[in-house]
């Protein structure tokens, strides 16, 4: 006996009268479109001269530079892989990128809670842009804000030399640069990040929680059984882009602050793709260190997202 299929099919609209319907929209992602296609995509195609012993000057422009530099293969690549250096900066990216996992992701998750909780809609403004506020600001103010409070000739050394004791300077010690990164990267962004984990909490039924409550549930009970499996999804897809982005950590950060604790505490592979490719001028080899980075961010962020199958959630892309 045959089955008819009973399910809801819509007609399926023509391409050109959606192109037509929605010609506004479709208008307005122009200029982003423009922008990611100029300063993403087109850049990628430079990455050829990672196959090359690439020399700007046999050339009258950098472009055509590109067709008359010699190839060298896979010989720009062990070069990157055989330097001590490069590993160095792998070290010190992971470290950076472990220490802000622990310590900063969850941050945005609790500040969220907390942002939820309180009833008055004055006082969730008033700490929603307190919150939100040192995101803007750059991170030469960042950077400033904390030399002027940890630095040698900041606050806290100042008043304990007055008081009699030793003074001490965070911002150019090696010994604990990691910690004091990843301290900035918290003051900076954790506001930021609640601005998703509200919008996800915004989406709970409010009936749940009615409903929890007559069971006899507390707040915490409520918080554990209603709010954090709502906010699942979110967290997992975070957790992917989060452990994708795990090479890249604070380029312009560790920059600015590389020359107070030395390379060997600051260098990560972004500031180590600038110094030997921008000021060095090793165009070549740079660019094929660029290249194992981003492959093995690739290699990530696809483990993530599988892992984030494994355990129930979509992550990025469905299955």
């Amino acid at each position: 006996m045959k089955t008819h299929d009973t399910t809801d099919r819509r007609p399926r609209i023509p391409l050109g009268r959606r192109l037509r319907r929605d010609r506004a929209l479709l208008l307005m992602t122009v200029p982003a479109l423009v922008l990611v296609l100029v300063f993403h995509y087109v850049p990628v195609l430079g990455n050829v001269v990672a196959f090359q012993e690439y020399d700007p000057y046999v050339s009258t422009n950098g472009v055509t530079a590109i067709a008359e530099s010699p190839w060298v293969g896979l010989a720009q690549f062990d070069r990157v892989l055989s330097d001590p250096s490069f590993w160095d900066a792998v070290e010190n990216t992971l470290v950076f990128f472990l220490l802000q996992l622990v310590f900063f992701f969850p941050v945005p998750i609790a500040l969220a809670l907390l942002v939820h909780s309180l009833l008055r809609p004055r006082v969730r403004a008033f700490v929603q842009a307190v919150l939100y506020l040192p995101h803007f600001f750059s991170w030469v103010i960042v950077i400033t804000v904390f030399q002027q409070v940890f630095g040698g000739a900041g606050i806290i050394a100042q008043t304990l030399r007055e008081r009699g004791h030793e003074g001490f300077d965070l911002m150019t010690d090696p010994g604990t640069f990691k910690f004091l990164v990843t301290a900035e990267g918290i003051w900076k962004d954790a506001g930021w990040g609640v601005i998703v984990f509200l919008a996800a909490l915004a989406a709970v039924d409010r009936s749940l929680y009615e409903a929890a409550a007559m069971d006899g549930a507390d707040r915490w009970r409520r918080m554990w059984h209603v709010t954090l499996p709502a906010l699942r999804p979110v967290i997992a897809l975070l957790l992917v882009l989060r452990v994708g982005d795990a090479l890249t950590v604070g380029f312009e950060q560790l920059l600015l602050q590389r020359d107070a604790v030395g390379p060997g505490a600051a260098e990560v592979l972004d500031t180590f793709v600038w110094w030997t490719g921008l000021r060095s001028q090793d165009f070549s080899y740079a660019a094929a260190a660029g290249l194992v980075k981003g492959l093995v961010g690739l290699v990530l962020v696809v483990s993530a997202n599988k892992a984030a199958h494994l355990m129930g959630e979509q992550g990025v892309y469905r299955k």
